[in-house]
């Protein structure tokens, strides 16, 4: 069974450790080895951490964290989908966003929209997104990564 819950402060090391998981596993090709580095180094406490005071979900597998997600309500922009290697091609990502959809809607918003990885683009596609474009998305660290802007209307 599959539950997903909110995050805490001390969820955020945890979170951080499956996004660097996922991201070296899922994002081979699109990216280069020394951006997947530059995108994963460090820990939670260099300011990954603070995303945990949003609406920031972990996935539980059996009593095992797997799956992260969050909405950013100002921004209204949904981010932060990672599945640890172990558990992907099951569904799981596609669940965290339609749980976090729903959330939105719940929240009064009538859509969301995304920075889909060159890896994902065709993933939220199929789950309804919009977009074709190329940007580039620049980090609180620094670091640029190309990326499609995408977005949903929430009916």
């Amino acid at each position: 069974m599959f539950d997903i819950r909110r995050a805490t402060a001390n969820d955020a090391q945890t979170a951080f450790d499956i996004r660097r998981l996922a991201i070296r596993h899922q994002c081979i090709g699109a990216y280069t080895e020394q951006q997947m580095h530059d995108w994963t180094k460090g820990s939670a406490e260099d300011g990954y951490d603070t995303l945990m005071e949003k609406h920031f979900y972990l996935g539980w597998v059996e009593n095992e964290p797997v799956a992260t997600g969050m909405l950013d309500l100002e921004h209204r922009e949904i981010g932060a989908i990672f599945i640890h290697p172990d558990f992907m091609q099951r569904g799981l990502g596609k669940q965290v966003l339609h749980f976090l959809e729903d959330l939105a809607r719940a929240l009064g918003l009538t859509e969301v929209c995304l920075d889909a990885t060159l890896n994902a683009a065709d993933f939220y596609r199929r789950c309804g997104y919009i977009g074709e474009g190329s940007a580039i998305y620049q980090s609180s660290s620094g670091l640029q990564l190309a990326c499609v802007p995408m977005v949903k209307a929430l009916r």
